[in-house]
């Protein structure tokens, strides 16, 4: 497992156009999961450990933002012929093991995570009402796959900043997982 880190906020650039097949097998583009204050989209997957040691705080952060306008999608861009794990199959029974409130789609192609500059699992894109770009941190501080401390999270903190303001913090940190597990 290589640790990675994503880049810092590219503040301002506008959120790509996507339609991918959701886990409920319906057809989900961005237009659909646009947030009336913001719109989260998060590239997830079903093994990735940094993943697991926060899914419960994503699905809980995503539920809370619903309450402020801001909508949710994640996206899952490993090749699930080499990582079993993130089989199509595997995906549905993820999103109903952790009760998603939110779209989890396949990137079959890897385009969307291209498009998008995804690097690991978990990676951020917090966008304002206008989908310009304005959080790429993590969730939370980690220590040995734990949370260092209670609370509300960083990403909950910034996205509650957008749905207000239309901007987030300017200092942020970057979020750290597995790297996406690209085609060979």
């Amino acid at each position: 497992m290589a640790l990675i880190e994503t880049p810092i906020c590219d503040f301002g650039k506008k959120a790509d156009n996507f339609q991918l097949k959701s886990t409920e097998n319906k057809i989900i583009s961005l237009n659909d999961v646009k947030g009336e204050n913001g719109t989260l989209i998060m590239f997830i997957c079903n093994h990735c450990p940094y993943v697991l040691a926060v899914i419960k705080d994503i699905v809980k952060d995503c539920k809370e933002l619903e309450k402020d306008g801001i909508k949710s999608v994640a996206i899952m861009s490993n090749d699930p012929n080499e990582y079993e794990e993130d089989s199509f199959e595997n995906m549905i029974q993820f999103a109903k093991d952790h009760k998603f409130n939110f779209p989890y789609v396949i990137d079959k192609t890897q385009d969307i995570a291209k498009k998008y500059g995804a690097v690991c699992t978990p990676d951020f894109f917090g966008y304002n009402k206008n989908l310009e770009l304005q959080y790429r941190g993590r969730i939370r501080e980690l220590k040995n796959l734990k949370p260092v401390k209670e609370g509300e999270s960083e990403l909950l903190t910034a996205m509650k900043m957008i749905a207000k303001t239309g901007n987030s913090p300017k200092e942020q940190f970057p979020s750290m997982g597995c790297s996406i597990k690209w085609f060979k």
